[in-house]
């Protein structure tokens, strides 16, 4: 294959290209056994602040990475450059590296040829996102800000790549995935009022700026002048960016390792993991599915192993953990990947009528600044932000100021009292696409919050 440059990347490479860069690399190797990693695509981006773009940008980019294993010795190298001479001396320094490094005890073999689906999270309108139609997405939230005196600012990044495996056992895979996020804060001129909205998928089309726009300024509007209240254990109602920045948290414990290590919430008492327990309300099922055209992903990890639909808990028990392929092997188990997308079953309220069912409460539209305290329970501590009220006899009452709160997602589950539908969420806290989650509003008894904060 000829030397492409890596700027003429538009926008990724193709299944052709990607796989002919893959045996061109492999060709070159001596090593024992060899795999290639080809990711390529673009980030588009456009930031605004003061109700103006401040900067927007598109970067191109293509590496290779390449895994050498010579004995049970592994070394891992990666290129930005495609042509032939860079590709060759990324090998040498891998073979080379591999020769000094460490035995790995628990070094497995490369696998065969694997059979997979045809991904799903490719997305047209994502991948031809121009700075013409993001600066008319900003425009459908700046000009509505500025007609209501408000200050508007936020992010928008949609990501268009692919992604070839390759070993030297003949395996060969290839997938091209889209992302979008599209958030924004709005404030009003006196610095009291803050509110948020956001929205993220594969699909450029299923994201309305406009409805956005108008959430983020009635939550600025509604937040002027909170007032403090003391902190304690209340019923919340947590909207389902809420939901989701804490329910993801669970992704992270999944792995059977550290369960089965005794170092996971999902380790059991004695020893073993808790498959077979009920952990939560019996309400909650999460699935990872990476063919959920609602949250698709990857169909195979990065090391070549096909992925699958998994239900990690179903009816509040835990159905599955996460094995890679040693720890399958080393407990007789089949190794379980789903892609890392997440989705939660609800029910078929809205967020309205969760607040209309609650004498006193508060409602929650996000958090932040998320930080762990135990892996061993998920705890985790972080603050309320842009849009957080009292709720009394049913309606939203007035904005409090915003609190600190000391919560696992699993306690949360634990105290569920209702849910809503559920629904794709922006749930990173830096504004990019982050997990793909679908989660429901919740309605929770006892929420711990700690202290008050008096950042807007």
């Amino acid at each position: 294959m000829p030397a492409r440059s890596l700027y003429a990347i538009a926008p990724h490479l193709s299944r052709a290209e990607a796989e002919a860069i893959v045996k061109q690399v492999l060709s070159y190797g001596t090593a024992d056994e060899m795999r290639v990693s080809v990711t390529s695509g673009m980030r588009q981006n456009t930031r605004f602040a003061v109700n103006q773009i401040s900067t927007a940008g598109d970067d191109y980019n293509a590496t290779v990475s390449i895994r050498a294993v010579v004995g049970k010795r592994v070394a891992n190298v990666t290129v930005n450059r495609l042509d032939a001479a860079a590709l060759r001396a990324a090998v040498q320094n891998a073979e080379r590296i591999a020769k000094l490094a460490p035995e790995d005890p628990e070094l497995l073999p490369e696998l065969g040829p694997q059979q997979y689906r045809e991904g799903i999270a490719w997305s047209d309108a994502t991948a031809s996102l121009e700075p013409e139609a993001r600066a008319e997405a900003v425009r459908a939230i700046t000009e509505p800000s500025r007609k209501a005196g408000y200050v508007s600012t936020g992010y928008l990044e949609a990501n268009a790549n692919s992604v070839a495996v390759g070993n030297s056992k003949g395996l060969l895979a290839y997938t091209r995935a889209t992302s979008v996020a599209y958030t924004t804060t709005v404030r009003t001129p006196d610095g009291t009022g803050s509110g948020w909205a956001g929205a993220s998928d594969n699909d450029w089309r299923r994201i309305d700026p406009r409805l956005l726009a108008e959430r983020a300024i009635e939550k600025a509007r509604r937040s002027v002048n909170p007032v403090a209240i003391e902190p304690g254990r209340y019923t919340v109602v947590l909207e389902p960016t809420a939901v989701a920045n804490l329910v993801q948290l669970i992704s992270g414990a999944l792995g059977a390792r550290n369960a089965d290590e005794g170092r996971s919430f999902f380790s059991k008492a004695g020893g073993g993991n808790k498959i077979g327990e009920k952990v939560v309300d019996e309400r909650v099922t999460l699935v990872s599915d990476p063919f959920d055209a609602r949250v698709p992903a990857s169909p195979f990890t990065g090391e070549g192993m096909p992925t699958e639909k998994v239900t990690w808990i179903e009816n509040g028990v835990v159905r599955n953990l996460a094995y890679d392929r040693f720890w399958a092997q080393r407990t007789g188990k089949a190794p379980v990947n789903a892609g890392g997308t997440l989705a939660m079953a609800g029910g078929s309220r809205t967020v309205d009528e969760l607040v209309a069912s609650t004498e006193r409460g508060i409602l929650v539209t996000r958090f932040w600044y998320i930080r762990g305290v135990d892996p061993r329970t998920i705890l985790f501590t972080g603050l309320t932000r842009d849009g957080t009220f009292l709720i009394e006899n049913g309606k939203v009452t007035r904005p409090v100021k915003n609190l600190r709160y000391n919560e696992s997602p699993i306690f949360m589950l634990n105290n569920l009292m209702d849910m809503g539908r559920p629904e794709r969420v922006s749930a990173s806290e830096s504004g990019g696409p982050g997990q793909a989650i679908i989660v429901p509003p919740l309605k929770c008894r006892d929420f711990n919050f700690t202290s008050t904060s008096d950042a807007i």
